[in-house]
């Protein structure tokens, strides 16, 4: 069976130890984590966790039943279809030489991205979006030479129903 990308998204107790249980649930059965993302909620006793994983129907199905198994997982959600809105961030700190910043600023706008930190040898470059606009900035970038980068992986929310106006 083919394996393909999958965004899971879980409420959990925001409690300490309960991200230790869930990557090690991943861990131990041999699952792998392609991006992480964990933050409080609005409600401060809850989390959100955003895992994306690679894996086939019968793979994807069982690591549900295993993190459904886990007593502080409240809710999770399987988020890769249409309805949820998938978006990560990343930032990447290019080097602006004179001959590339004129590029560099085209690539900026036409990614609706932002540049947050200028010196006389680099910008600092903030975007946002589904993954493929990420790795597609990133490797027109990369020509120009990209010093560091960091992503934020996948987070996701379902989007609301629509409401006859």
């Amino acid at each position: 069976m083919k394996s393909e990308k999958h965004t899971l998204t879980m409420l959990v107790d925001n409690e300490p130890g309960v991200l230790s249980r869930v990557v090690g649930l991943f861990s131990g059965r041999g699952f792998n984590i392609d991006s992480l993302c964990v933050a409080e909620t609005m409600d401060p006793k809850v989390s959100r966790i955003t895992i994306v994983t690679q894996a086939n129907p019968l793979l994807l199905e069982q690591i549900e039943k295993q993190l459904r198994k886990l007593i502080n997982v409240v809710k999770l959600r399987e988020m890769s279809d249409d309805r949820a809105v998938r978006r990560e961030m990343a930032l990447i700190c290019v080097h602006a030489r004179a001959e590339n910043r004129d590029e560099i600023l085209r690539l900026v706008n036409l990614f609706r991205a932002k540049i947050i930190d200028v010196a006389s040898n680099y910008y600092i470059i903030e975007a946002s979006g589904d993954a493929d606009k990420m790795t597609a900035l990133i490797g027109l970038l990369k020509p120009m030479g990209i010093k560091k980068i960091a992503r934020t992986g996948t987070v996701a929310l379902y989007r609301e129903p629509k409401r006859g106006i």
